[in-house]
């Protein structure tokens, strides 16, 4: 067990050099553009606005707006 340890250090500092992690925001068109295929799907299923409408506001007091 004490020589798993220093092996997953290891590993753990070659996967933040392969691949490091985005820092900051999601611009907001890229957020909306997330969220459309989600609306689109509700329309679809719930066959209504409202809940569209529902929906779009959750994810704009989420973002802060």
């Amino acid at each position: 067990m004490a020589q798993t340890a220093p092996r997953t250090v290891i590993r753990m500092q070659e996967r933040t050099l392969l691949r490091p992690r985005r820092q900051g925001r999601r611009h907001p068109l890229v957020a909306t553009l997330m969220a459309l295929p989600l609306a689109a799907l509700l329309l679809l299923v719930f066959d209504g606005w409202e809940t569209v409408a529902t929906q779009a506001s959750s994810v704009g007091v989420m973002l802060g707006r």
